[in-house]
């Protein structure tokens, strides 16, 4: 076998699995760019290949577009994930509204012994009334 017939070795794909993966972003000016560059095909099937050359999903294209189309260019900058930060008035009163559910329960609990005893009092021909000072 001569040196020109030598087979090519490829390079082995590192087998190792990342702990976590990433998740890939996206900046404005990359989708802004592949949105004019996919605009611009007119031939069946570019499309295509540039999606299998960039590795997106139509899914990406449609998004970028609606959002494209609604003016929202902040919207095509990539986000931060997760829960958004909470407006710490809206904690306070779910709190005190929590609070108030409690305390008119309680009020309605201590109404109702009231008025047992307004009864129990009745039948027992208790009198009822302000006290004497001269009980004190």
């Amino acid at each position: 076998m001569s040196e020109s017939q030598k087979p090519e070795l490829k390079a082995v794909p590192d087998p190792e699995v990342l702990d976590r993966p990433r998740r890939r972003t996206f900046t404005a000016k990359y989708k802004l760019k592949i949105l004019s560059e996919l605009d611009a095909c007119s031939e069946p099937g570019e499309v295509g290949a540039v999606l299998r050359r960039e590795g997106l999903y139509s899914s990406h294209i449609s998004n970028w577009r609606e959002k494209r189309a609604a003016g929202e260019l902040q919207g095509l900058a990539p986000r931060k994930r997760g829960p958004r930060s909470r407006n710490p008035l809206v904690a306070e009163n779910a709190r005190l509204e929590r609070e108030t559910a409690r305390l008119q329960e309680d009020l309605r609990k201590a109404r109702l012994i009231i008025e047992v005893q307004k009864k129990v009092a009745e039948f027992m021909n208790i009198p009822l009334g302000t006290p004497d000072k001269s009980s004190e």
